[in-house]
């Protein structure tokens, strides 16, 4: 009888761990079983009792899924959106570059009444997309990605409850991939946005979206890493986990178990397009940092210090002498920018700003892009066996870098989208040109006007250029838009391009 009723508490004992290692079992539940073995074995139920409390605790602080979805869910939009693309056509006989054949049902209304020539070019094709995006305030402002409403000429904004909104970009960071939409309601249901910066490696989280145009989908992992740096030039400390973010899920929110929002769902590391435990979300101090901005002005303006920076090993940190290989290496200081200003050299190692520690050589231009343009910091930095402190007045990141070959041209994309460069003897003799300036890239509001790379732009509202400095200083002249004269193979053809 004694040895049935101590096989009976180990039995007991090894359900009761199991359910709970498992997060199955509650703690009343845990308490009737305690009972039930001190019911069978008397002062035997002490050993079920010794490992109830811990895991009674572990199962208590799994987050309640159910309860977050609930709650936020109906604060959780679908974004569509309908924008163009341009493809290239060509003459008929032609199929080079994805152009249109004769086979395209197209074919035949581009050649007449877009090419009547039957020349080549390019024309615009309708093209839709999907995304997700989340209630910030009841009046209707949403946070989305920018590239969600990249290039969209019509966003739609669909609520849990079915309703469908026609909704306004207000503005829109690249850097920070972080939009802001209006819709025309009142008392919308909205998220609560994490407050302070407390999320821990291993906490779980969760993501509400719209993956593959499933709506209200809810996916839920751990937070894998904090402050990853990607190789773009963003300069967001991205939170990595390893909730399941598909195609569609991109501007939606990430929630930590309390139900806040702690970050923006953004992009996924995958060789095949689709979810492979790589996903990061943009913190939402930086994405709250941006809507602020767009909110107040329409428009987002960045800090620079005017450094380029690279990882300190090993090998680097035994060759300055530190005790670690912490910080970040400045291996170049732009002349004339606010690091120069400041005293900054090569070979400087940047450990702390503001008193807080940089360590990976991403985390530098992380807190640089949590300031604003003339904004005053300290920073501490090892230079020569010592620690010394410099202060800095930060620039702004869309002024033109100085100093470097590539400044004019620089300049002239602030509003043209343009990089252009001087024409040589030998392209302007085999033009017939005595001036001119060759077109090497174009984005933007040009390359939405239609100019190309390999244009020659020839004037501008009429002025001829053929200097940086002549485009420089027609573009101060002008404030909503300019007519491009270009010249294109033998044609010389008038463009107008709205500034942005």
């Amino acid at each position: 009888m004694q040895a049935q009723t101590k096989s009976g508490l180990i039995t007991l004992r090894r359900i009761a761990i199991a359910l709970l290692a498992g997060g199955l079992l509650g703690a009343a539940a845990t308490f009737a079983l305690q009972q039930r073995s001190a019911q069978a074995a008397g002062s035997g139920a002490a050993a079920v009792t010794a490992v109830a409390p811990a895991a009674a605790r572990a199962a208590i602080a799994l987050p309640d899924f159910s309860d977050i979805a609930a709650r936020n869910g109906p604060a959780v939009v679908n974004i569509s959106v309908i924008g163009t693309t341009k493809v290239g056509y060509d003459r008929p006989g032609q199929g080079a570059g994805g152009a249109a054949s004769a086979d395209d049902p197209f074919f035949e209304f581009f050649r007449r009444f877009q090419n009547p020539q039957g020349r080549s070019g390019v024309r615009n094709v309708p093209v839709r997309g999907h995304g997700s995006g989340f209630i910030v305030s009841a009046d209707g402002v949403i946070m989305t990605n920018a590239h969600v409403v990249q290039g969209a000429s019509e966003v739609t904004v669909k609520l849990t409850d079915r309703r469908e909104f026609r909704a306004k970009v207000l503005g829109s960071d690249p850097k920070t991939d972080i939009a802001i939409l209006k819709i025309n309601a009142q008392n919308l249901p909205q998220v609560v946005l994490a407050r302070k910066d407390d999320l821990r490696v291993g906490e779980w989280v969760l993501a509400i979206g719209s993956p593959y145009g499933f709506d209200s989908t809810v996916t839920a992992g751990v937070v894998s890493a904090k402050g990853r740096s990607l190789p773009d030039d963003s300069n967001v400390p991205f939170i990595q986990t390893d909730v399941a973010i598909n195609p569609g899920n991109s501007g939606g929110p990430l929630f930590n178990a309390r139900g806040e929002v702690v970050g923006v769902n953004s992009q996924i590391f995958s060789q095949t397009g689709g979810y492979q435990g790589l996903s990061f979300a943009i913190p939402i101090d930086v994405a709250n940092h941006v809507r602020q901005q767009i909110v107040a002005t329409g428009k987002v303006a960045h800090a620079k210090l005017g450094v380029t920076v690279q990882e300190v090993n090993q090998g680097f940190a035994d060759s300055f002498k530190l005790t670690s290989p912490e910080g970040a290496l400045v291996a170049n200081v732009e002349p004339g920018g606010p690091a120069d200003k400041a005293g900054l050299q090569a070979g400087d190692v940047v450990r702390r700003m503001d008193g807080k520690a940089i360590v990976g050589s991403g985390d530098l231009p992380a807190q640089v892009g949590a300031k604003l343009p003339g904004d005053k910091i300290t920073l501490d930095l090892w230079r020569d066996g010592k620690m010394i402190a410099l202060a800095a007045t930060l620039g702004n990141a869309a002024d033109p870098v100085q100093g470097a070959g590539r400044a004019d041209s620089l300049a002239g994309k602030l509003k043209l989208g343009l990089a252009l460069r001087a024409l040589h003897p030998d392209e302007q003799r085999a033009a017939g040109l005595r001036s001119g300036l060759l077109v090497e890239d174009a984005d933007g509001a040009s390359a939405d006007a239609g100019v190309q790379r390999g244009d020659v732009l020839l004037s501008i509202n009429g002025k001829t250029v053929g200097s940086l400095a002549e485009v420089r200083d027609l573009l101060s002249k002008s404030a909503k838009s300019v007519a491009l004269l270009v010249l294109r193979g033998n044609d010389r053809i008038f463009i107008p391009v709205r500034l942005g």
